[in-house]
């Protein structure tokens, strides 16, 4: 088993058009307020800058880092990996954008030894690609990962089954992939600090104070078994996206144009996927990351943005978040939001010629309210959203609205 992690892919990618930048502190993030840091170099990560952290705060650690924003190809260098490693096995589980685990078991028939075929694929890689990478390689993926983990950067470890223990033993459990932060803090006050460590405690022990699934789990880790084989198809689980605010804000007029905005993207996906949400789940974060998530099952099957958008804020309002101001003339969230999201779930297949939903653009259902077809609406302005851009019609109410802070994610599982 081999696993592939391309070093520092975003910051890598930008420095092909920038290599006079080698060498120094580089962060890869959307400037602004708000923002997180999307990728950093190794030199910025001395200073203690990582993914994910706020960008203000990874200015003051690292003050001389250049800020590049987000604009390589990076989908184009990743398929471009992809394509090199299914040169060398078909059996090839893509993770990530920028990482890959690849079953080596039948590829060795022709294409040598295992560090074989890792050394030639790093070689194509660099050669043609210019981007450095790090292999590991073992006997699952567990350790491959592991493996690999310890190479960076730029380099190959492989892990032989006689050495396992070995190489799992000194390690920090911390640094196990699948222990999180609490775990690890749990094992830590129980003195449990290395691999080692945790290699005395049986699975009765760990499954007792941990339960059964996370028992067994670091049990396994411990002793580094995990028989999962590579996966080459995904399906997605649930698919999203959330929009950070410049700043917070109480205004029911802002926070009812971003949740439009994002229904409206999402609904394209959804469409573009053939698949219909059965649930919803609602996402909004105070100042000080304060988060919160309130799921919304659905009784009809969606995937019309504007139908997403109208639950949506009728469940913002349900819940508390859009309230009458003191004077009782108009709304106002009950606190300023920092983020507002929304996510479509238990997502299905869309049925062949499923009827569309048929709803009121007025809230107010009854004899006479104006009523709309907006499935059939929104798939009209699919194709002209194809052939142009996503923001070649839009809603009146979102003219001048920025989708530069709403981020569409997806969560995927594999395929059974």
């Amino acid at each position: 088993m081999m696993h592939l992690d391309m070093d520092a892919f975003f910051v890598n990618v930008e420095l092909l058009n920038k290599p006079e930048l080698h060498g120094t502190p580089i962060i890869v993030a959307h400037e602004g307020p708000r923002s997180v840091v999307c990728s950093a170099s190794y030199e910025a990560r001395d200073s203690g800058v990582h993914s994910g952290m706020p960008l203000a705060h990874a200015k003051r650690l690292s003050p001389q880092a250049t800020i590049l924003p987000l604009r390589g190809d990076y989908g184009f260098y990743s398929r471009a990996v992809m394509r090199i490693l299914r040169d060398e096995s078909p059996l090839v589980e893509q993770v990530s954008v920028d990482e890959a685990f690849i079953d080596l078991t039948g590829a060795t028939a022709i294409g040598g030894s295992p560090v074989a075929i890792a050394q030639r694929v790093r070689e194509r890689i660099a050669d043609e690609l210019s981007l450095p990478c790090s292999a590991g390689i073992s006997i699952n993926k567990f350790l491959a990962k592991m493996a690999s983990t310890g190479s960076k950067p730029n380099g190959l470890w492989v892990v032989p089954p006689h050495r396992v223990q070995e190489f799992l033993d000194p390690m920090p459990v911390n640094k196990l992939w699948g222990v999180g932060a609490r775990s690890a803090t749990l094992l830590n006050e129980y003195g449990i600090y290395t691999v080692a460590q945790l290699r005395e405690f049986d699975a009765q022990w760990l499954c007792g104070r941990f339960g059964n699934a996370a028992g067994n789990h670091l049990y396994a880790l411990a002793r580094g078994i995990d028989h999962r084989p590579v996966v080459t198809e995904r399906v997605e689980k649930s698919m999203g996206a959330e929009h950070t605010f410049a700043t917070d804000t109480r205004c029911v007029a802002d926070i009812e144009r971003a949740v439009q905005g994002i229904a409206l993207r999402l609904g394209r996906r959804l469409r573009a996927a053939g698949k219909t949400a059965g649930a919803l789940t609602i996402k909004y974060r105070y100042e000080g990351f304060e988060t919160h998530t309130k799921s919304i099952p659905l009784t009809e099957p969606v995937d019309s943005g504007m139908q997403i958008y109208r639950i949506a804020c009728a469940a913002l309002r349900a819940m508390g978040l859009l309230i009458k101001s003191c004077d009782g003339q108009k709304e106002q969230a009950s606190r300023a939001l920092r983020l507002i999201g929304v996510r479509a779930e238990r997502l299905q297949q869309c049925a062949s010629g499923m009827q569309q939903t048929l709803f009121a653009l007025d809230p107010q259902e009854g004899d006479g309210a104006e009523k709309a077809d907006w499935g059939r609406v929104e798939r009209a302005l699919d194709g002209i959203h194809t052939r142009f851009s996503a923001e070649a019609v839009r809603p009146a109410s979102l003219m001048g609205y920025t989708a530069e802070r709403t981020h569409m994610h997806r969560v995927q599982h594999r395929q059974v």
